[in-house]
């Protein structure tokens, strides 16, 4: 049987002054939550919207948001020139807050455009104190983001794989970096380092 064919009941709630619907018997239902947290999103966005409540065109697009998440990253930037690294987190973070709040009629490229330079940014402050997984998974989005023309993505999460001992990992991911970014020396001699380690540690089995 199908999922078409099958018909689950769900207790929907929805408050009658801010209209915004909720599931309180099924607070576990991550998938669920996740759909109606967007519903309400969305439902918040449209009500932000001047008379006729219609959603503008995808261009051109709100230029207070771009000019404060460029803002936002500025900060970030000069707070890691400085040294500050947790100063720049903390800017980071409140960029992509705010790049990935955009409304969903907006295009969806200037979104990835924006994600991929902070969550980079964000990796490489992270790597800086030694943050290795969640930098790596940073990394990982920025790159989710852009794929092509962002090498430096690519290289900073090789890198805190092989820091944290993931080698084989480690050469996987920068073997297809380079599919993407062609040679690239970076990643390049990052792969050479992994291949160099996984044949230490293959020495050492066999020894």
């Amino acid at each position: 049987m199908s999922d078409l064919e099958t018909f689950n009941f769900i207790p929907l709630q929805i408050d009658p002054k801010s209209k915004a619907i909720s599931c309180p018997s099924l607070p576990n239902d991550k998938a669920l939550q996740a759909e109606l947290e967007a519903l309400n999103a969305l439902h918040r966005s449209l009500l932000a919207l001047d008379s006729p409540g219609v959603p503008p065109p995808p261009f051109p697009v709100n230029p207070k948001r771009s000019a404060n998440v460029n803002k936002l990253r500025e900060s970030g930037n000069a707070a890691y020139r400085k040294q500050n690294h947790d100063e720049a987190i903390k800017f980071y973070s409140l960029g992509l807050q705010m790049a990935l709040t955009r409304p969903p009629w907006e295009p969806s490229q200037i979104v990835r455009e924006e994600a991929h330079q902070l969550y980079g940014n964000r990796a490489q402050a992270l790597m800086q104190l030694g943050r290795w997984p969640e930098a790596a998974v940073d990394a990982e989005a920025s790159v989710e983001a852009k794929k092509q023309g962002n090498a430096k993505a690519w290289y900073r999460r090789g890198k805190c794989l092989l820091e944290m001992g993931r080698w084989a990992e480690a050469r996987e991911w920068l073997a297809k970096g380079l599919e993407f970014e062609g040679e690239e020396k970076e990643l390049i001699e990052l792969l050479a380092e992994a291949d160099r380690r996984l044949a230490g540690e293959k020495a050492a089995r066999d020894a």
